[in-house]
């Protein structure tokens, strides 16, 4: 059932008209019996009459249904180390052909990509790319997968799927970093397609969610055990860590002994420093200490592999054994600074596999970050 006190509409642009050039139907809506169209894609649930928008700003009603109104159309393109997604354990030092749309169905006070996540889609969307001639972008790069980032694919879960078709036919994986707030039919067929996934979890309150980033926390909760136990994805998790609001023992060790009940021990936690932007200019920055304080909550709960974020720090950079404790990757902020895992993702000391998806050797895309048109040559990596 749909939460009113989160549930918003948006008025259409000007001309009460979507883009028929970048405008598909969508398939988790109904029609309710006021006339209003209900967009069923996310818990959210925005009702709206025809010409208005949901929340997420890409999703608008007509007469004759809910239509995604970007499909074909992103805000850029970039090929990044898969490390900043961040992804430590999905085919480490590779490159990944990373972009996004606009728009996102949450509200975050401190949304670090907010130029993009908040932007109504005519002031963002410049390129125009076909799924097609993404995969052939990414292929021609050397690109191991593309991700889907900068702000939320569930909102263009259409396009995000057709990208994925065509990504898999040239054996190019696919990545989402997404804060997981979608609703069970649309989660189980979009993650259907995806081969990894970053979700941000971002607090374990739900008085958090409601006041910082205008959700709740459950379907986040839900979608994280879904992606463990339910699909083949692979999957990371991020916590940003906003001092006074989300880092104190108390909420990280709830969060950290939930993570090992119901995740499990070995997937990936990352804790990644705050800094001040959109809405929240006036906290100051996360302390490292706080973040080494955190990741030691995590390794006493249980969990083997936790690592922070936006800052350096070696430890936190650094994958071992499990078993036996054997450094098995060393970082370099992204770049691989030593990898020994053997061609099965083993540990060279004692032989226990390494969780996560591997190659038979690191990548070696380093820490560049190269932005890209796709009407550009091929790239030389």
């Amino acid at each position: 059932m749909a939460d009113d006190s989160l549930n918003q509409a948006r008025d259409g642009d000007a001309h009460a008209e979507f883009d028929p050039a970048s405008t598909v139907p969508t398939r988790y809506w109904q029609r309710l019996e006021d006339g209003r169209l209900q967009c069923d894609l996310c818990p959210r649930a925005c009702r709206m009459r025809p010409g208005q928008r949901g929340l997420c700003y890409v999703r608008g009603a007509t007469a004759d249904g809910v239509v995604l109104t970007t499909w074909g159309r992103s805000s850029g393109f970039c090929i990044d180390p898969i490390e900043k997604k961040p992804l430590n354990h999905f085919h480490p030092g590779s490159a990944v052909l990373s972009f996004g749309t606009a728009g996102c169905n949450l509200a975050c006070k401190f949304c670090q990509n907010w130029d993009i996540s908040k932007s109504r889609a005519q002031d963002t969307l410049a390129d125009q790319a076909t799924p097609e001639s993404i995969a052939a972008a990414a292929a021609a790069a050397r690109c191991t997968s593309v991700a889907f980032t900068y702000n939320d694919p569930v909102i263009f879960h259409e396009y995000a799927l057709d990208i994925a078709a065509a990504c898999h036919t040239r054996d190019i994986r696919t990545v989402a970093v997404t804060a997981g707030y979608v609703s069970p039919a649309p989660r189980a067929e979009f993650f259907a397609g995806m081969d990894a996934a970053n979700v941000d979890l971002k607090a374990f309150s739900d008085d958090f969610y409601r006041r910082v980033t205008g959700a709740r926390l459950t379907p986040v909760l839900d979608t994280l055990v879904y992606i463990a136990h339910d699909t083949t994805t692979w999957l990371e998790v991020t916590t940003l860590l906003i001092p006074g609001l989300n880092d104190s023992d108390a909420e990280l060790g709830a969060l950290c002994r939930w993570f090992a009940e119901h995740l499990g021990p070995a997937v990936p936690l990352h804790f990644t420093a705050f800094h001040p932007d959109w809405k929240m200019r006036d906290v100051a920055p996360t302390p490292p200490a706080t973040l080494r304080r955190a990741r030691r909550i995590a390794l006493d709960a249980g969990l083997r592999h936790v690592y922070l974020g936006n800052v350096r720090d070696e430890e936190g950079g650094r994958t071992c054994c499990h078993a036996c404790g054997e450094t098995l990757i060393e970082r370099d902020w992204y770049a691989i600074a030593r990898y020994t895992l053997d061609a099965e993702g083993g540990c060279p000391r004692c032989g226990a596999r390494l969780a996560g998806r591997f190659g038979t050797a690191a990548g070696d895309w380093g820490r560049r970050r190269q932005p890209i048109k796709l009407s550009s040559s091929p790239l030389t990596s």
